[in-house]
């Protein structure tokens, strides 16, 4: 395979996306909303999550996964938020990643405030997916449920204990914003990852997405624990929740990996995000250096979501990696590889994209896929979802 003049790296793994985030893209709003909280009670959950169905979600899923596979993403970790879509819509999603040959880890966002029922079929489409995908090489599943503020103790406690039993992780939103530390410091008197730590949860067991308000205290302790984090340096920006102490985290030895969280799929805009918004927060050019913000890209996403010999190019591993051509005016060399790519170029430049030895995209042509078909089915879904 003749790739001269490119660039041979590990394909990047989204470690927290949304598939179907994209149906929201260009929605009609008179307004934006006024603060996190807002984001969710009067827009998120009534106008889109509620109104999601199979066939919408598959459709956003199957547009996102080869749009992923442009941008040389070969991994990805999906987390479905769509209480009146259960059951199955996890196994109706895991056809439409199959087919395009993604490797790829599925949940279901379950949570009681729709009512106690909903809850406990999000957490049974869970554990059934769990079980069901255990010797599936490429397309597995992983428990979930919402927040601290949406789901009680006993829930929670329940979902950890489904997770433990059948071998996987569970993930939630962990102070995305200021409402849920608020919440817990009111309702419970301690700060979400101590609260989570009273219920006998934390551990290395948890994948906690966002982080973006948490304490200097909770970092500590969620590096005592083993926690694993992943960080959306863009979408926490759209919803106003802030800037996660993602140097604070890395410093601490916690596990971190970088997510799109459905807002953004051109991997190389998020790692420029990670890259940049952290040196402006500690006004300190040195942290996040380009290297590192590759290893939160790769190797750091695989192993945050659970996922063995991926992320890396070295004999044993999984074969997922990705062909880059870039077209940069001054010279790529040695010392400056990481940057000159992570900086000036795009998901345009991605020429391959091959998935467990797989080519999935050569010569920048995706196989097995018919954009025009792809984009009228995901149109129509977005203008379903609009016009409810």
């Amino acid at each position: 395979w003749e790739a001269k003049g490119q660039v041979l790296a590990p394909g990047f793994v989204d470690a927290h996306t949304h598939l179907y985030g994209v149906l929201a893209h260009g929605i009609p709003m008179s307004e934006a909303p006024s603060g996190f909280w807002s984001f969710l009670e009067d827009f998120w959950w009534p106008r889109i999550e509620n109104r999601l169905d199979k066939e919408m979600i598959c459709a956003a899923a199957e547009i996102q996964t080869a749009r992923m596979v442009q941008s040389g993403i070969t991994a990805c970790y999906d987390c479905a938020e769509a209480p009146n879509a259960l059951p199955g819509i996890l196994q109706a999603q895991a056809e439409v990643l199959r087919k395009r040959g993604m490797r790829a880890i599925l949940s279901f966002e379950a949570t009681q405030r729709v009512s106690e029922e909903n809850g406990q079929l999000g957490l049974r489409e869970n554990a059934q997916f769990i079980e069901a995908q255990k010797e599936d090489p490429l397309v597995t599943g992983m428990m979930c449920f919402h927040t601290a503020f949406t789901c009680n103790a006993d829930f929670i406690r329940q979902a950890f204990d489904m997770a433990k039993e059948l071998g996987a992780l569970t993930h939630m939103h962990v102070s995305e914003g200021l409402y849920e530390p608020n919440f817990c410091l009111e309702k419970f008197g301690m700060r979400p990852m101590f609260y989570y730590d009273s219920l006998g949860v934390l551990g290395k067991g948890m994948l906690a997405s966002q982080c973006v308000q948490i304490s200097a205290e909770e970092i500590e302790l969620m590096a005592k624990r083993g926690v694993s984090v992943t960080h959306m340096p863009l979408s926490n920006c759209e919803v106003g929740g802030g800037i996660a102490p993602i140097p604070e985290l890395l410093s601490a030895g916690v596990t971190v990996g970088l997510g799109s969280d459905g807002y953004i799929h051109d991997f190389f805009e998020v790692m420029r995000g990670a890259f940049l918004i952290h040196k402006a927060s500690h006004c300190n050019p040195q942290v996040t250096p380009a290297s590192q913000v590759w290893q939160l890209a790769t190797e750091g996403g695989a192993k945050a979501i659970g996922l063995e010999k991926v992320g890396r190019l070295e004999t044993g591993w999984s074969a997922d990696f990705q062909l880059i051509e870039p077209r940069l005016p001054t010279p790529l060399a040695e010392h400056n590889l990481y940057d000159q790519i992570l900086l000036y170029c795009h998901a345009t430049d991605v020429n391959a994209t091959v998935v467990n030895g797989v080519p999935l995209m050569k010569d920048g042509q995706l196989s097995n896929a018919d954009w025009d078909e792809m984009t009228a089915n995901a149109h129509a879904a977005a203008e379903k979802l609009w016009a409810a």
